[in-house]
């Protein structure tokens, strides 16, 4: 998949990479380029070789939302407006969908469908420069890409209504602060810091890291009773692993262990 889309994505030491790749028009996405994105996440689903997923812009910002002027002449009707979201949607979807760790690294500013895009990762790790806005009220509109759906999990609701009804910006420290990113890096220093832990992620027994993400997730939704049920399947599917036998033995003898993600 290559920048025609506007979005590179590329393999490498068990991470796949998702790049926005329209620095002329701050990563605004279109329609095209959504295609191409839930296309990215749903390949990295089904390759074995992919541990970690990385979704990060070209330039100087994560993403500024929809390319309106790639929408420009699209007709303005209420099924119009469904069938565009339910276009866009389908990256919420691929990335739900995810069962391997994803990161979102951000620099520069991360916008409406921007910031909304960056809330479906698992993890942002931010620079100094990363500023978030929910700023779709400033134009009479609602979040539409699920921004009052993940908000309110990653930030508690006082606080997601706060900043979806003001549309502030949120500089770094304060996205910190909120725990709406979980590090921040100097901006020259952000890839390296992300590849770093993005490594570490992908050295783990991949199967025990998906298993872990699954049972997370599912809690969201279950009382402890149905999540401790879950996770005593869990168990019993790992303890019967090559990967589970290595991890054990690396541990008893103090050496990195090896994975197979079998």
């Amino acid at each position: 998949m290559n920048s025609t889309t506007g979005l590179d994505y590329s393999v490498a030491d068990h991470i796949a990479t998702i790049t926005l790749d329209r620095p002329h028009r701050k990563n605004a996405f279109t329609p095209e380029m959504v295609d191409a994105w839930a296309e990215a996440l749903l390949g990295a689903e089904a390759d074995p070789d992919v541990r970690v997923v990385v979704v990060t812009g070209a330039g100087d910002t994560f993403c500024s939302g929809v390319d309106l002027d790639a929408f420009a002449d699209r007709e303005r009707t209420p099924l119009a407006e469904k069938r565009l979201m339910s276009r866009i949607h389908q990256v919420a979807f691929a990335a739900e969908a995810l069962s391997k760790p994803y990161l979102a690294v951000v620099a520069g500013a991360a916008v409406g469908a921007g910031m909304d895009m960056a809330l479906m990762a698992d993890i942002r790790i931010a620079g100094e420069s990363a500023r978030f806005c929910e700023g779709y009220v400033r134009v009479g509109l609602v979040p539409g890409d699920g921004g009052c759906w993940y908000l309110p999990r990653i930030v508690g609701t006082a606080t997601a209504l706060r900043l979806l009804w003001t549309a502030d910006f949120v500089e770094a420290p304060e996205a910190l602060a909120l725990g709406l990113v979980g590090a921040v890096h100097p901006d020259d220093r952000l890839h390296d810091a992300a590849r770093r832990f993005a490594l570490e992620l992908a050295a783990r027994p991949p199967l025990a890291v998906q298993l872990i993400k699954r049972a997370v997730r599912a809690g969201e939704r279950q009382d402890l009773r149905t999540a401790l049920d879950l996770i005593s399947s869990h168990q019993a599917v790992m303890t019967s692993t090559a990967d589970s036998r290595e991890a054990m033995d690396a541990f008893r003898t103090r050496r990195p262990g090896t994975y197979t993600g079998k």
